[in-house]
């Protein structure tokens, strides 16, 4: 596996699935931080109207990057190296992005929102995102 894993594959590998099999609901779940690598995405989704679902665990933070400090061996890192691994200094609000790529968003901060707000974008046709807060 590559160092930071696959960091960014998914909304471009979702928008591929969804062209290859156009019949099928493709379903994208994606952390904050690895939706943020490529999140022209949701552009092609929207132009294209593919019936993908994102869903962005937004933590607000790039977790893969800290684990990737862990494997290396750091164990204590300064204000600087801690200020770059957030996601919140500017804040990533997902609902104006995906709605500025086009593509219908809503956040939700409980269990009950978030399969309220998949059971309805399952029974709609084209792209729509989801950001599922985590605190």
């Amino acid at each position: 596996m590559l160092t930071g894993g696959a960091i960014g594959q998914g909304p471009g590998a979702a928008t591929g699935a969804a062209v290859a099999c156009p019949n099928r609901k493709v379903i994208n779940f994606q952390s904050d931080g690895c939706g943020a690598y490529s999140v022209q995405a949701l552009w092609t989704q929207a132009r294209e109207n593919l019936d993908v679902v994102t869903i962005i665990g937004s933590n607000r933070s790039y977790q893969i990057l800290e684990v990737e400090l862990l494997r290396a061996g750091v164990t204590q890192t300064g204000p600087v190296a801690r200020s770059m691994l957030g996601l919140d200094h500017p804040f990533l609000d997902w609902v104006k992005i995906g709605e500025g790529f086009g593509v219908p968003a809503v956040a939700v901060d409980s269990a009950e929102a978030l399969e309220r707000e998949l059971e309805r974008a399952l029974t709609q046709k084209g792209p729509r995102l989801i950001e599922a807060i985590i605190s």
